[in-house]
Formats: structure tokens, C-alpha cells, sequence
């Protein structure tokens, strides 16, 4: 076993935040703040390389694989871990935080994860901790983790499937490139494009997401989607059917977005939306759009949650969560309104992450000679600042008075969006601060004349578009059926159906198999239930009784035969 693995950050990240279960106050907040900081500084002293050596059945796992890729990821993961925790300094539940950086922690290790077992076991706490961020949302929250936790489960057996299958066939326990020419791989690509939230399993991303807590949705926002976004790329890039998932998913998102009332609702639709951007970009395959990606992953952490955070700030001074019981909060709450503004801007403005991330996966679909995917992306880019980006400013913030009663956000909460602010200024004014970064070589000039005029126009034009359209955006807001409508819904209506608005010969029927089956779950209970006849104790002597007779009658019948 190799001695790197004592300073594996993941290991540290979900060990410090178990041990914070236990903590209050002050030595809670410290290692909150401090942990973060010490795991990135462990990630920075570890070579890159793989290491191992975890002795497993016949295999030797590699748990620790540090690369640009990888680094990247962790980094911008325990960052979302740091400044979320400045964030949610405030936040009186005492799960909350402690199972935010088990489900950190999680991520971490994924994207470390120099095998398929360790990779599996990651991604499965990760379901793990991130139900736990959502039950911390209080009562309201209990249904939709539940739904949460059994689609992620379900994605978990299918990628289980998939590596087992993949093994069962010769293949390499070392997570690498694979290509689509198997049942194991398309499985292993389903399970991590159910976490991706793709179709048809996207929909426990806005039913979860927004039941979280003020400050538990900036945790949720940062680690499932993009490890899913990092692991595509690491099995499957340039595969082409990730094109038209990825445009999909990213269309889908931004419809719902524009006619979504509650806010953060909206906000995790654009999240669909942009985690499609990217798989679109991970389907084009080649190196500029796989930086583009990986930077892009950065950028949406950033900028997503700096607007979730100010979202936040409101729900907890106004308690309402809707874009029509919101408005005029400007004056209210002038410095939450403008980092909500920046984070806006940051999704494609100059000067912001947005611009210089963006910008690589569109070039990327230029060079490729793929003009319609070009089209739908630019489509997409303006889109999602109308929907994401204007209209929950406009709406919460400078819509229609409704004579809130609200203050400022407290200083830990400011904090937390002046950190990501900076980070997206610091990366979108000096782009080398992210470029250095990235897996892959890069020469490319984000501010050129021409790049700059284009992206204010395309930015200016949406802005006007969302103006003259404004008041029908009004009265379109609401909610949309949606796919989990089959399951929440049309099931539960079709069992009643089945037992209560059939004839009675079929109620009869269905009546006498449900008793059937409970007659044989009780039998079963008092043969091999705890109190059941093969669950007694028997002596020892009896047990040597009965294996003599047996060998007796053994030896006669073999002699007399």
C-alpha cells in the first residue's frame, strides 16, 4: 500500500466532517473553514500519479489518481466546500454542514478515483451524504429526499451492473477512456448519466434541490452534477450520442426555467441546463472542448452558487420563495442585489469566469464544423442568462414592490458571495489563473475585439428581448408537468385504479393474490423469522445424532447397491 494514501484529502474531508457531528460553536466553524483549506494544500503536495495497492478479491485498487483533470475538480470542490461553510456559519441545524462535507469528501475521492470499485464506493456516499443535506431542510424535505435517494440508488445499481458485467468480460479495473461497443459500457454511461440528471431521470434535480435549506442547496449545487460531468469525461469522451443528450437536456432546462415561479426551482433547472452544455461539449470530444468543459464545470460552481447564495439570503429575510410574491427588494437589500446582479453577469459577461469558459466550448463546436450544435449552444448561452440571469434579478429584486418586511444579509452570508464574486472576477480578468489548470494544453485568446463586441451584443440583445417579453413571462410563471409526474403521480392513481375502479370479479382477483402473498410472507416469517422453528438453537449432541444416521443410511445404501 502506498504511503500517499495517508494524505488522500477525500479521507480527510469525511473524517473531519463526521468528527464535526460531534462539535458546537466555535471548534465546529474552525474546522469548517480550516479543513477545506488543509485538504487542498494535502492535494498540492501529492506528485501527480496513481497510487494504490488496496489489496481487493484478485485485484490491487487504485484509489488515488492525481492529474490536471482530477486536481482541477478537487480543487473547485473543496472551494465550494470552503466558501459554502463561510456561508452557512448561520445555519442552526446540526446535520447540515457535517454531512455536507461527507458528501464533499465523496466527491473528492470520485474524482480521485484511480479504479471502477473505488469510484463506485465514492459515488454511492455521495448519495449518502447528499440525502442527508436535503432531510436537513426540515419535514417539508423528508418525501423528496426519499425520491432523491432511490433514483440515485437505482443509478448506483446500474453502474454496478455495468462495471461488474465489464469485469465479468475481461476488462480493466482502472477507470480510463471505454468505448460504446457493449451492454457494460452503455450501462456504466446510464448510471452516471442518471446522477448527470439526463433524461429520463431528471427531474430529482428541481424536486430536491429546492426542498434543501437556505444553505443547503449550495452545498447540493456543486458536487453530484459535476462529478457526473467529470466522469463522462474521463470514460467517455467524445462519444457522439452525448451531443444530442447533452443539447436536450440543456433545451428542456431552459423551457422549464422560463415558466418556473418558484425561484431556486428556476435555478435548478438552469443547472440541467448548463450540466447539458457540458455533456454537449464532453459528445464534440476534442482537447480545446474538454478544456472548455473542465473549465466551464469551474465557472457554473462559481457563479451557480453565488446566485443560489443570494436566493438564500431572501428566503431566510422574507420567507417567501416564489417570483410573484417577491419584488422590489433593491432598496431592501442593496449589497445581496448586487453580488445577485454580478452572478447574473458571471454566466457569459467579459471580465467574469462565465466569458472565458464558455467561450472554448463554442470555439470548440466551430472548429469542429458543427454548425447546428454551434447554433444550439449560442441558443442555449443567451437563453439561460434570460431566464436564470434576468429574470430572477428582475423579478425578486426589482419586479413589483410587495412591502417585504426584510434587512440586509448578515455578514457571514455576504462574505460567502464576496468570495465567489472575486474568484469569478480574479479567473475572468487574468484567464491564465484557470488555463494553467486545465488537462490539456491551451492556446486561446479570449478577448479579442470581435469575441468581446459579439458577446456584449449577443448579452445586449437578450436583455431587450427579455424587456419586450416581460410582461408575457409574467403571465406564463407556474409549474409544468414533468416526467416524475409518471411515477409521483399517475402510478399511485393506477394502483387505486386497479384495486377500487375495476369490476368486482377483478378487485376479487387482485384481492386474493395480495392475500396470497401475505400468507406466504408470514409463513416464511415463522419458519426463518427470528422466533421461527429453523431460527432455534439446537445441542450439539443431536446435531452428531442425526450426521450419524445420515452416514449410516449413506454406507447401507452404498453397500447394498
Amino acid at each position: 500500500m502506498d504511503a500517499e494514501l495517508i494524505h488522500h484529502p477525500a479521507l480527510w474531508l469525511i473524517l473531519g466532517g463526521i468528527v464535526m457531528g460531534f462539535l458546537r460553536g466555535a471548534p465546529r466553524v474552525l474546522l469548517s473553514l480550516s479543513l477545506p483549506l488543509a485538504a487542498a494544500w494535502l492535494l498540492w503536495q501529492i506528485p501527480e500519479g496513481i497510487y494504490g495497492g488496496v489489496p481487493f478479491l484478485e485485484y490491487s485498487l487504485d484509489v488515488l489518481r492525481v492529474d490536471r483533470l482530477g486536481r482541477l475538480f478537487a480543487l473547485v470542490f473543496m472551494l465550494a466546500l470552503f466558501v459554502g461553510s463561510v456561508y452557512a456559519i448561520r445555519q442552526r441545524s446540526r446535520l447540515e454542514v457535517p454531512a455536507a462535507f461527507v458528501y464533499g469528501g465523496a466527491a473528492v475521492g470520485a474524482v480521485l478515483a484511480g479504479d471502477l470499485v473505488t469510484l463506485f464506493v465514492f459515488w454511492e456516499l455521495m448519495a449518502i451524504g447528499s440525502t442527508l443535506v436535503i432531510w436537513a431542510g426540515g419535514r417539508e424535505a423528508y418525501p423528496a429526499a426519499m425520491r432523491y435517494v432511490m433514483v440515485h440508488l437505482f443509478g448506483g445499481v446500474v453502474l454496478m451492473a455495468g462495471v461488474t458485467a465489464h469485469l465479468v468480460g475481461g476488462g480493466s479495473l482502472r477507470f480510463e477512456a471505454m468505448a460504446l461497443d457493449s451492454i457494460a459500457h452503455g450501462l456504466i454511461l446510464a448510471g452516471f448519466l442518471i446522477n448527470a440528471g439526463a433524461f429520463p431521470f431528471w427531474s430529482w434535480l428541481p424536486d430536491a434541490y429546492p426542498r434543501a435549506s437556505w444553505s443547503g442547496m449550495v452545498f447540493l449545487s456543486a458536487f453530484t452534477t459535476k462529478t457526473a460531468v467529470y466522469v463522462l469525461m474521463r470514460g467517455f469522451p467524445g462519444a457522439e450520442v452525448l451531443i444530442p443528450i447533452g443539447l436536450l437536456m440543456a433545451g428542456y432546462g431552459l423551457i422549464y426555467a422560463l415558466i418556473e415561479n418558484t425561484v431556486r426551482r428556476v435555478l435548478a433547472y438552469a443547472i440541467i441546463n448548463q450540466v447539458g452544455f457540458m455533456i454537449a461539449g464532453i459528445g464534440i470530444g476534442t482537447e480545446l472542448a474538454l478544456n472548455g468543459v473542465a473549465a466551464h464545470a469551474f465557472a457554473h460552481i462559481v457563479y451557480k452558487a453565488l446566485l443560489l447564495m443570494a436566493i438564500g439570503a431572501v428566503i431566510v429575510q422574507t420567507g417567501k420563495r416564489d417570483c410573484t410574491d417577491l419584488g422590489g427588494l433593491a432598496r431592501q437589500m442593496p449589497v445581496t442585489t448586487g453580488f445577485a446582479i454580478f452572478g447574473a453577469l458571471a454566466m457569459s459577461a467579459p471580465l467574469t469566469a462565465g466569458f472565458i469558459t464558455k467561450s472554448l466550448v463554442l470555439q470548440a463546436a466551430a472548429d469542429a464544423h458543427l454548425t447546428w450544435v454551434w447554433l444550439a449552444m449560442m441558443v442555449i448561452a443567451a437563453g439561460v442568462f434570460l431566464a436564470a440571469g434576468l429574470k430572477v434579478v428582475v423579478f425578486v429584486f426589482f419586479g413589483e414592490s410587495r412591502d417585504l418586511d426584510a434587512e440586509e444579509a448578515p455578514p457571514s452570508q455576504r462574505w460567502g458571495m464576496r468570495l465567489l464574486a472575486l474568484t469569478s472576477l480574479a479567473v475572468g480578468c487574468y484567464p491564465p489563473l484557470l488555463y494553467d489548470l486545465l488537462p490539456y494544453p491551451l492556446d486561446y485568446q479570449p478577448y479579442t475585439g470581435s469575441h468581446v463586441v459579439f458577446q456584449l451584443q449577443l448579452l445586449l440583445a437578450t436583455a431587450v428581448a427579455f424587456f419586450l417579453l416581460r410582461d408575457q413571462l409574467v403571465r406564463m410563471l407556474g409549474s409544468l408537468i414533468d416526467i416524475d409526474w409518471f411515477y409521483r403521480t399517475l402510478g399511485p392513481r393506477w394502483v387505486k385504479l386497479m384495486v377500487y375502479g375495476v369490476s368486482i370479479e377483478i378487485r376479487e382477483v387482485v384481492l386474493v393474490v395480495m392475500r396470497g402473498i401475505a400468507n406466504l410472507l408470514g409463513s416464511l416469517r415463522r419458519h426463518y423469522g427470528m422466533r421461527g422453528v429453523l431460527a432455534r438453537t439446537w445441542p450439539s449432541g443431536s446435531m452428531v445424532m442425526w450426521v450419524a444416521l445420515l452416514l449410516m443410511m449413506y454406507l447401507a445404501l452404498f453397500y447394498l447397491a
